[in-house]
């Protein structure tokens, strides 16, 4: 594959509640990409192409055609071709896999890739609507209050009728990431006070939600965004050597995998009932991106920034990488393997649940996030020794699936 190079990026502070502030989308927008031109040290004029990531401001906000705000915020990109892209959870990473695709293709050296999400601006129960328009419609989760906690206390069921599941592996994942995100200064939940005992199976410290899900369980409704700046290796180079630097110290995808599946769930269960992984397709999706790089196995990689819209799907995600056997992902968490400290961190930024969740950025957030680990600039939450860096990112039940391979060197 053609190498493509990440020159710099920015993220808002997930704790910000941006309607509170009296302050919208565009403001989010504008406060992004300044973020992300600046750290990237480019002009806005150098940005030749442009992609956002987002899923449903249309209905948050009230807000399409988000392309149109880069022109808005600098007259030197009022000529700049845009678009938007939407797949659920996994917007971000299509956007930056279509920026890939434009680099690629020569059509343009510099793209700018920007995933956002105003999500607080409602209440509860007007956002789980919202965000269920990534569910199908009329044919899955019609009898529930919050379809999503619903559907993956479905996958929990379905992982515990093939495998077996005990509470308290899914309840250490949370405990590791809310402590992750204690040492992120852009994390949602990074000032949250914990009583003891409340990662349990108690029904007063840690609620209900739907079946199995609980309340910490869950990831955060988030509004944020998070920028990325990428450039092909012909503009690269040209920017290390303005900059004092060499090719080899600018952080590049090295890898990429993108699967899609059914819409329904229930469809999914039933194409793998007779396969060793529940979601095939999400097991082919990190491969891909894995072999892509050129690493032979998941434990050749330093960490993982996975989706943990829920705590069963980082479970998910450890045997589908393959850092254990199918059904086997409690393994990896009884030995510590996943903490920030272990032989193979996941989630070192908090990840969804501690970190928050704005729906179009996260993409983009992984893959900013994975790029500061590889070039040592993750502060507190700093993998020692990172150099190579996998992102895997969900939209709906599993249905989108993307990961990307960022690294440094050869």
């Amino acid at each position: 594959m053609t190498d493509i190079y990440i020159l710099g990026g920015s993220q808002s502070d997930f704790a910000r509640n941006w309607s509170r502030e009296g302050l919208e989308l565009y403001d989010m927008f504008a406060e992004a990409l300044q973020g992300g031109i600046a750290a990237a040290g480019i002009e806005p004029a150098q940005i030749e192409v442009g992609h956002v990531g987002n899923f449903v401001a249309d209905l948050f906000a009230g807000q399409g055609l988000i392309g149109g705000f880069f022109g808005q915020l600098y007259p030197e990109l009022a000529n700049l071709p845009t678009s938007r892209h939407e797949a659920a959870c996994a917007s971000g990473s299509i956007a930056v896999l279509s920026a890939m695709r434009d680099i690629e293709a020569g059509h343009y050296d510099i793209a700018c890739v920007l995933g956002l999400e105003l999500m607080r601006n409602v209440d509860g129960r007007t956002g789980a609507e919202h965000l269920g328009a990534a569910a199908w419609q009329g044919h899955e989760a019609t009898t529930c209050e919050y379809p999503w906690p619903h559907l993956f206390d479905r996958i929990t069921r379905e992982y515990d009728q093939r495998y077996g599941v005990k509470s308290e592996h899914l309840t250490r994942i949370a405990e590791v990431n809310f402590a992750n995100a204690k040492r992120n200064p852009h994390a949602q939940s990074r000032d949250w006070q914990f009583p003891d005992g409340c990662f349990s199976q108690d029904d007063n410290l840690n609620p209900v939600i739907d079946g199995s899900v609980r309340k910490l369980d869950c990831g955060q409704i988030t509004d944020g965004a998070a920028c990325v700046i990428l450039a092909s290796e012909h503009a690269a180079r040209e920017h290390a050597r303005k900059t004092g630097q060499t090719l080899a110290d600018l952080p590049r995808i090295k890898g990429w995998g993108h699967r899609s599946a059914p819409i329904l769930l229930e469809t999914k269960l039933q194409l793998s009932k007779d396969q060793p992984l529940m979601f095939p397709h999400a097991h082919t999706t990190l491969t891909e991106a894995r072999t892509r790089a050129g690493f032979a196995n998941t434990t050749d990689l330093d960490g993982l920034e996975t989706h943990d819209c829920f705590t069963i799907t980082e479970y998910m995600a450890i045997d589908h990488s393959g850092l254990t056997a199918p059904g086997e992902s409690w393994k990896a968490i009884e030995e510590d393997r996943i903490s920030r400290d272990g032989d193979f961190p996941i989630n070192a930024s908090g990840g969804l649940i501690g970190l928050g969740h704005p729906v179009g950025a996260t993409g983009v957030r992984m893959l900013l996030d994975c790029a500061r680990q590889v070039t040592g600039q993750a502060g507190d939450s700093q993998i020692d020794g990172a150099r190579n860096m996998q992102t895997f990112n969900v939209g709906g039940s599993t249905t989108t699936c993307a990961s990307f391979v960022v690294g440094v060197g050869g």
